[in-house]
């Protein structure tokens, strides 16, 4: 039987977290229990014990359980360490009053009431909040995936772009290497007709004296030489500007098909984000992405980047084309100035053969006649031989008549008639011995001019001839074939 007045040893075990009840760790705010405070052993956390009654307590008689024991038992066990006595109830106080413990049972009622309130307050707020932020992060993802479908957009609108002027650089690319290489062989054929110019010009130095002569033909193949070589140094130039085009070209088609790789690159790594949704394989955190940022380019440089690619290209075409219509001009300039000058030394030629035929002809019809003018001059020489040896005779008798008439004796060496006349005679055959000389002196001469004259002729015939032959055989059968328009111009 227990005794007035004295508290039984009471032992306040809280149990052990069940499956379905929350940790302790978490919930140990919202369930503490008042009776962890009647356990306390201190007067400063037991305001309804007296002093006097703690000062004749002793902590040492109230049997409690060893650490050991709870440890086994697995409980906490706070034990009740104020035992009264009967010798102790005259001293003992009032602890509470009723109105104390029904104002104490309201306020706990309010306090779990507020409490409540509160936490369904925060459950509410929370599953708002949750709400709220599962629309938001799946709007914020739609964006997301808005924003990088758009960025596809872009990215295929320049694809295309790219690929349309790609297309247009290895049309032009290849336009201008075929006008190229149309230059190259109209270049290549202008070395035959330069070579039979040159070789006219050197067969030409062969012709022989008054035939050396710089005329028409030599002026027009000289300007004939020139213009070859012009045309070629204008298809050299020409050349080099369309090697270097050539290689502008390929150099902007570099940069575009570059600019295109990394864009197909770029849409294909987009295309991979833009279909990942969160129940996605290969999904990963990675901490701190957000935080770097390797960007190279804003999407205002980004566009203009390839905008300049393209307008470079767009240039480098325009520059292509000008440079193609600039050796069409050339190649069909040159092919009519290489065939009118080739025309024009033809003519000369025909004109020099035409006109050192005639002379030939001429030269021919006079030495024809000149030695028909021989023959004619060595009959005549004969024939005044042959009159002075007849007037031989005719002076030895009258120059005999007049010796015999020497020896007239006396008296009768007369001058007379005879005399007289004989004299005459000897005197006139004497003159016309004298002027048959003179004759036969000046026939010689006239002869000897003559044969000069053949000579001469002879002589200029053969340079007629020399010239005739290095004109029109040497010269003029090389110039028989010349290349055609269209291979001057490299179609063929």
């Amino acid at each position: 039987m227990e005794l007035m007045g004295s508290t039984l040893t009471a032992a306040y075990a809280r149990p052990k977290t069940s499956h379905f009840l929350p940790a302790i760790s978490t919930m140990a705010s919202s369930y503490r229990s008042n009776q962890h405070t009647l356990a306390m052993n201190s007067s400063a956390n037991q305001p309804w014990r007296t002093q006097t009654y703690y000062r004749t307590s002793s902590a040492a008689a109230i049997p409690t359980l060893s650490s050991i024991q709870r440890e086994n038992l697995g409980l906490d066990v706070v034990r009740a360490k104020t035992m009264f006595y009967p010798s102790n109830r005259s001293s003992m106080t009032t602890r509470y009053t009723p109105d104390d413990w029904y104002k104490s049972n309201l306020s706990k009622y309010r306090e779990s009431e507020s409490s409540r309130n509160s936490a369904e307050r925060l459950r509410k707020d929370t599953i708002r909040l949750m709400q709220d932020k599962e629309q938001l992060t799946r709007r914020t993802q739609e964006t997301t995936s808005k924003n990088i479908g758009e960025r596809l957009n872009d990215i295929s609108f320049w694809r295309s772009e790219l690929n349309h002027e790609i297309d247009n650089m290895v049309s032009e690319i290849m336009a201008l290497t075929e006008v190229k290489r149309r230059l190259e062989r109209a270049l290549q054929e202008t070395d035959g007709p330069l070579q039979v110019a040159q070789e006219c010009l050197y067969h030409r130095e062969k012709r022989m004296s008054i035939d050396l002569v710089h005329d028409n033909v030599e002026k027009d193949l000289i300007k004939e030489v020139e213009t070859i070589k012009s045309c070629q140094e204008r298809m050299r130039r020409h050349l080099d500007k369309a090697i270097a085009q050539l290689a502008s070209n390929r150099a902007a088609q570099h940069e575009l098909e570059r600019d295109i790789s990394d864009k197909i690159t770029a849409q294909g790594i987009d295309a991979r984000c833009h279909h990942l949704r969160n129940t996605s394989d290969g999904i990963s955190y990675y901490r701190g992405i957000e935080r770097l940022d390797p960007s190279l380019s804003l999407p205002d440089s980004w566009s203009k980047f390839t905008d300049d690619n393209i307008l470079h290209s767009q240039s480098q075409r325009a520059a292509s084309r000008k440079l193609r219509d600039e050796i069409e001009i050339l190649l069909n300039a040159t092919s009519n100035e290489m065939w009118n000058q080739f025309n024009t030394v033809n003519v000369a030629f025909t004109n020099r053969i035409s006109e050192t035929a005639d002379t030939k002809n001429s030269l021919q019809a006079h030495l024809a006649k000149t030695l028909q003018e021989i023959f004619q001059t060595e009959m005549l020489i004969e024939s005044l031989k042959k009159a002075l040896r007849d007037k031989e005779s005719p002076l030895k008798v009258a120059q005999t008549r007049l010796d015999e008439r020497t020896r007239r004796p006396n008296v009768e060496l007369c001058r007379d008639n005879p005399h007289h006349r004989l004299v005459g005679e000897v005197r006139e055959i004497e003159d016309t011995i004298h002027k048959l000389h003179e004759r036969l002196m000046e026939a010689e001469k006239t002869l000897q001019t003559l044969v000069k004259t053949k000579a001469a002729l002879e002589h200029d015939l053969s340079i007629k001839a020399n010239s005739l032959f290095l004109d029109q055989e040497k010269c003029m059968s090389m110039r028989k074939t010349f290349p055609s328009t269209p291979r001057l111009v490299g179609y063929t």
